[in-house]
């Protein structure tokens, strides 16, 4: 079934993002906030510019690919160990694009389509992300680590009608096919021989055969473009439905979290004021009446493109800037990173804060050199995310890599919306140069109509909105405090509400809430479309206009927001989001498993691990031995077993890395098993506060 055609099990869809604000509720008891003068600048000053048509494949690689420079503009830097390295153009990634397009309309691929991508970082994901959505399908990205379980889910419940694997992922996918119905065709990427069969097409053979010419589809700016599974409390996790236009809404996290991209005109980010970093995030949203500046920024992360981290906060934004972005497939390591990005010349990077804490570890420089220095890096930027960073790695990222780390805060459904921008004085671009357009040369605009772009703007820097005519520098951005979620980014309003949805006093704890309209009125491109086949989960998900993101924080004076837990039980282990419900009710398929309840148990190197506790069935019971010494051995077998069954399902970093058998949960009246008790207990037993 195409997401063209109606549907009652569609999602619930939120309000435009290109139609007129109807109705905006203002919060109740609204406090006043003392906001840092910077931040209060870019907030009052910036606006959405929200086409009526948009398209994200060619927003990121059609408009570059049409570019003079095109054959040289590096787009996909594939990097292997040993500073070897494989360069794909823009134009080598659109031409690839519209063949991988033709052949999966050959397929019988229609606008509205999933199309499930299951690889990992390589120069022929970009393609298939590319390619589906130039042609109006849904990509659905799957990681590469899920087992049969997780991919059966996904594939049954989003009705993929294809499949696109390699050498890594075809095995799994195959098991299941069986399973899954829907998928009419499995595309292999690899070695034929590597491939045993496995896939239906080869994909080197049919794209070789397969026209490098392909009529773009003009999608709205609402149209659904991405299908992202995100786990939930309890039962199956949920399709996030991503529309083309919340890469829109990505735009000013990203410049603010990577210190605006390299794209100021200044030799030095530290010499920018407000109106000249305002210019920058309204430029980058406009249909091409001004020219985007350019850049040298050369991107790396070693989040799996196949998540929402990887893709939307990596992938697609520096592909929207037209710059390159290292893939690299190989387990992350602190000296590989840092050689990686030496040998690349990385200058923006995405580092969850368990990466940056293996860095901190691993290297603290030496003879008289910092890390910066010994590796010799040429970083502008770090933006964290997936927990808080912390007062240690903070520093490090100062003292060491010579760059005040951006954490950033945001889910699947609504990404990228709160986070700092502390640009760090550098004191020339080094990056390795990459082609671009020649002094004056106007970019072409995404594929949009119905905006005359950045009106009002001046190349000079000059903002009569934020009462700069031009001259008077002030360094961009916004302080940061350590330990801080950060501000919420320009174009998204963020409050912290309480059970009425009324925003809470300062330092009050309540949930973290974003509102459908800005600071204007103005409807935040930023949103989803709704949960796929769950009405009911998408409208549980909003408060009247304030969509609750189930984390709970505090909000200072100046505005600042503090983390500070779960209003619901899922949490996040090394940067990864666990919803207990899904590895519970793999756990309960066991034999030997009557019932379990999975918490985090807090951990001094990781944050948190995964922990279950088990209601062991009847049999299981009687057949434990009652010699202490007997049942130690069976205990230890009998948890080997269960966390085998937990990785071969569902993804390695779900598996529990600590069971205890118990005899009972503690449970409600209505019979729910009461998580938040056996939460309070591990961080009682590990000497925490709650």
């Amino acid at each position: 079934m195409s997401l063209s055609q109606p549907s009652d099990s569609a999602p619930v869809p939120v309000q435009s993002a290109t139609a007129p604000a109807t109705s905006v509720s203002a919060p109740i008891d609204r406090p006043g906030w003392d906001l840092p003068p910077t931040y209060q600048a870019l907030l009052s000053g910036f606006q959405w510019q929200v086409p009526a048509t948009f398209n994200i494949a060619q927003a990121c690689c059609g408009r570059w690919a049409g570019l003079p420079d095109a054959s040289e503009r590096v787009a996909i830097r594939a990097y292997f160990t040993g500073a070897e390295s494989h360069f794909y153009t823009y134009a080598q990634l659109q031409s690839q694009a519209n063949r991988l397009s033709n052949v999966l309309a050959g397929l019988g691929v229609a606008r509205g389509d999933r199309v499930a991508i299951v690889l990992p970082q390589r120069f022929e994901t970009a393609v298939a992300y590319m390619a589906v959505l130039q042609m109006g399908a849904v990509a659905m990205p799957l990681s590469q680590l899920f087992g049969p379980e997780a991919l059966a889910f996904r594939l049954q419940d989003s009705q993929a009608v294809v499949a696109i694997g390699d050498e890594q992922t075809l095995a799994a996918l195959a098991s299941v096919r069986a399973q899954a119905p829907s998928v009419r065709h499995m595309i292999g990427i690899g070695a034929a021989n590597a491939l045993q069969g496995l896939a239906d097409q080869h994909y080197p053979s049919v794209l070789a055969q397969a026209s490098d010419q392909f009529a773009l589809i003009a999608t709205g700016s609402d149209d659904p473009a991405i299908l992202i599974y995100t786990s939930g409390t309890t039962g199956n996790p949920k399709g996030a439905l991503i529309p083309q236009r919340a890469l829109i809404g990505n735009l000013t996290g990203f410049l603010c979290s990577q210190n605006f991209f390299d794209l100021m005109p200044k030799e030095s980010v530290a010499q920018m004021d407000q109106a000249q970093a305002a210019l920058v995030l309204q430029n980058a949203q406009a249909s091409g009446t001004e020219p985007l500046a350019t850049s040298n920024a050369v991107f790396w992360s070693p989040a799996d493109w196949a998540w929402t981290g990887g893709l939307m906060d990596a992938l697609l934004p520096t592909l929207y800037f037209g710059r390159p972005i290292v893939a690299f497939s190989g387990r992350f390591a602190p000296q590989t990173a840092l050689e990686l990005m030496r040998d690349c010349g990385v200058t923006h990077t995405f580092l969850f804060p368990t990466a940056l804490k293996a860095m901190m570890k691993a290297t603290s420089g030496g003879a008289g050199q910092t890390v910066q220095q010994q590796f010799g890096l040429k970083l502008q930027a770090i933006m964290s995310a997936g927990e808080a960073v912390g007062d240690a790695v903070f520093a490090y990222c100062q003292t060491q890599l010579g760059v005040t780390v951006n954490e950033m805060f945001g889910q699947t459904e609504i990404n990228y919306i709160v986070g700092n921008c502390a640009p760090t004085p550098v004191a020339s671009r080094t990056a390795l140069d990459v082609s671009r357009p020649a002094a004056g040369t106007v970019l072409p605009a995404p594929m949009c109509a119905g905006t005359s772009g950045a009106q009002g703007l001046s190349p000079s820097g000059a903002h009569p909105a934020l009462g700069r005519p031009g001259g008077g520098l002030t360094a961009p951005g916004w302080p940061p405090k350590p330990g801080s979620m950060g501000l919420g980014y320009p174009g998204h309003r963020l409050a912290v509400i309480d059970e009425a949805g009324h925003e809470c006093a300062p330092d009050e704890v309540g949930e973290v809430a974003l509102h459908r309209f800005d600071v204007h009125g103005q409807p935040d491109p930023i949103f989803f479309l709704g949960y796929w086949r769950n009405q009911a989960a998408t409208q549980a998900k909003f408060s009247g206009d304030w969509c609750r993101t189930g984390d709970l924080a505090r909000r200072d004076a100046q505005g600042y927001l503090w983390y500070q837990g779960r209003s619901d039980d899922v949490f996040k282990v090394a940067g990864y989001r666990i919803g207990p419900g899904e590895i519970e009710n793999c756990l309960v398929k066991h034999p030997a498993v009557a019932n379990a309840a999975v918490v985090p148990k807090p951990d001094p190197e990781r944050g948190a691990v995964v922990k279950a506790y088990v209601v062991l069935a009847p049999d299981f019971v009687t057949a434990r031995p009652f010699d202490a010494s007997a049942r130690a051995i069976f205990d230890a077998e009998l948890i080997s077993q269960l966390q085998s069954h937990v990785k071969g399902q569902l993804a390695p970093y779900e598996y529990p890395k600590e069971i205890e058998f118990v005899t009972a949960l503690p449970m409600t009246t209505t019979g729910k098993v009461q998580r938040r008790v056996l939460r309070l207990q591990e961080q009682a037993r590990a000497g925490r506060r709650p």
